[in-house]
């Protein structure tokens, strides 16, 4: 190993195509929409950047095409200070998110992996042992190959780091995955796939605080996620609810990313799992109240923090 990073994120990057629209579409339905943009997202990408904006030294796993917008994201990517000595392009076509926003800022969103299905096993294995440490966190997400999960966290293992898996979108994944995060972070629906529930049955934090009891017999620590009503977060037989600011919403796109970056940096500057989940709603809340993914997120400067890392 030549050198150990705060964060190594290993997942998604996607060029997201956004429209705004008065009300999602139903089944069949056609709608108009208004304003369409384009912007740099994946969960993989804005977890790195959300995590590099707020001071730790991040790295990138990753795979984009040869092709305008895989260059794209990765010079959004570097302006955000994420290493993409990994994020390698290929001739299959960069990951493209098709995303639509109402009214209320809620979204909906399909996904083509494209070049993201291309992060084989032994690649991923070989740059998280090239870029952490036993001090990394290593954050992982559900829209690369199962196989790329699980050597990320084999690998994560191996070098003795923390271990942070974002269970998104819902896929059944190995039990010795889920025994190595620490912690594993999930929405309600994402619990309910978990739990083998109707997702509807796990809205509002005390079905939350259930999902983390019954979740913790088979991860190390767990936090679900509650929109407006912020987390509850579980470790050692405990569980605590760690409420949000109310703010009004312009585009929940990314939230949820921008949640799980800021907890990877804030874990991997030494802080514990409650204060990193606190940070977490901080930079979500942040982010809901702006638009579009990796541009609404916050510096550790726009929150009136100091850096959690100094840079080298």
């Amino acid at each position: 190993m030549t050198r150990a990073l705060d964060v190594v994120v290993v997942g998604s990057l996607n060029r997201d195509r956004v429209c705004r629209v008065t009300t999602l579409p139903g089944p069949g339905e056609t709608v108009l929409g208004g304003e369409a943009s384009v912007g740099s997202g994946g969960k993989g990408g804005n977890q790195a950047v959300a995590a590099s904006l707020l001071g730790a030294r991040t790295a990138m796993v990753g795979r984009v095409g040869r092709d305008d917008d895989g260059r794209a994201l990765v010079a959004d990517l570097a302006k955000a200070w994420v290493d993409t000595t990994e994020v390698l392009a290929t001739r299959t076509p960069t990951g493209t998110a098709f995303v639509l926003v109402d009214a209320e800022g809620e979204n909906a969103i399909v996904v083509a992996p494209g070049a993201n299905e291309l992060l084989e096993s032994g690649a991923t294995a070989c740059a998280v042992r090239q870029l952490a440490g036993p001090r990394s966190v290593v954050v992982t997400q559900a829209e690369i190959p199962t196989e790329a999960i699980v050597a990320a966290a084999r690998e994560a293992g191996q070098v003795g780091c923390r271990v942070v898996l974002n269970l998104a979108p819902y896929r059944p994944l190995p039990d010795e995955v889920l025994a190595a995060c620490n912690p594993l972070v999930v929405n309600e629906s994402e619990a309910a796939g978990l739990l083998g529930r109707a997702a509807p049955d796990m809205r509002g934090v005390e079905k939350a605080r259930e999902a983390v009891s019954q979740l913790l017999g088979r991860v190390r620590s767990v936090v679900v996620t509650a929109g407006p009503d912020g987390a509850v977060v579980g470790e050692d037989g405990t569980v605590h609810h760690v409420p949000a600011e109310q703010v009004d919403v312009v585009d929940t796109t990314g939230a949820g990313d921008a949640f799980t970056g800021a907890l990877a940096a804030a874990l991997s500057a030494g802080r514990s799992l409650v204060e990193a989940v606190e940070l977490g709603v901080r930079v979500g809340s942040y982010a809901v109240g702006r638009p579009g993914a990796q541009a609404s997120f916050p510096t550790a400067a726009a929150l009136g923090l100091g850096p959690m890392h100094i840079r080298r």
